[in-house]
């Protein structure tokens, strides 16, 4: 990647994995395109970025909001004159047993997960198409890959994005459009803190594992130059890793694992 000739959209920048991601683009000279619901955080990110006012904006968006989504797109290619990478990165955890959870907080992890990511890259796709050239990046999990306990409905929103992107990327190859899914373990964030309750309300609890976990910062180093290579998927974090390949192995074995090791 040319990175400081690429224009970088990035949802969910206001912490966490996106606030690292624009950190290490505008680092790199990219142009960078801020979104995320809390405007007053996007500003405190921008302010954090170097040469900021040339090269950084700010674009407030809800991924519930999907019927505005044609207006910011155009908002965003007016920016810098189009986007040249899209990195779906806002999304919602949960802990909470299946059998508990309500329909509602199973709707609003799709709702976020799954439908935002889909209707905002639909549409940007026709712009991307036009230009012969862009690349989706998609912020997945480990849970898309497998399922632990206390995350269906999470995993059930990662393993739709799965399928839908897998389709996607074969049907764009020929307009030279990339689309790559990311797969991070466990990473140093609020996510557990902000993840959905049984009921849809806020755990405000951090995960023992996310505790020792990765830092956003390491996993955006990693990442940039895998996405510079074009990678179809990446795996990156820490043992919990492992899974994946240990399914492909055996997944009556991989349920074994699971069974005995504790899961916050």
């Amino acid at each position: 990647m040319d990175l400081p000739k690429k224009v970088v959209w990035i949802t969910g920048a206001s912490s966490g994995i996106g606030e690292a991601l624009a950190y290490e683009f505008n680092k790199k000279g990219a142009y960078v395109i801020l979104s995320a619901r809390r405007t007053e955080e996007l500003d405190r990110v921008k302010e954090n970025c170097e040469n900021a006012e040339e090269t950084v904006r700010i674009l407030p968006l809800d991924l519930t909001e999907q019927s505005t989504f044609p207006e910011k797109v155009e908002e965003a290619k007016a920016f810098f004159g189009t986007v040249d990478m899209l990195i779906n990165n806002g999304g919602v955890s949960q802990r909470a047993y299946a059998v508990n959870s309500t329909m509602e907080s199973i709707r609003r992890l799709m709702e976020v997960n799954f439908f935002g990511s889909v209707a905002l890259t639909k549409a940007l796709l026709p712009t991307l198409i036009d230009q012969k050239s862009g690349h989706i990046v998609v912020i997945s999990s480990v849970m898309g890959k497998l399922g632990t306990k206390y995350r269906s409905a999470y995993a059930a929103s990662k393993h739709a994005l799965h399928g839908w992107f897998d389709c996607l990327r074969q049907e764009v190859y020929d307009d030279n459009i990339d689309v790559t899914l990311v797969c991070p373990g466990y990473i140093k964030t609020n996510i557990t803190y902000n993840a959905l309750t049984a009921e849809g309300k806020k755990y405000k609890q951090m995960g023992d594992a996310h505790k020792k976990a990765m830092t956003p910062q390491e996993f955006a180093q990693k990442l940039l130059p895998k996405l510079a290579k074009r990678k179809e998927e990446v795996y990156i974090g820490g043992t919990e890793i492992l899974s994946i390949y240990v399914k492909r192995l055996s997944l009556t074995l991989l349920n074994k694992i699971l069974r005995r090791v504790k899961v916050t």
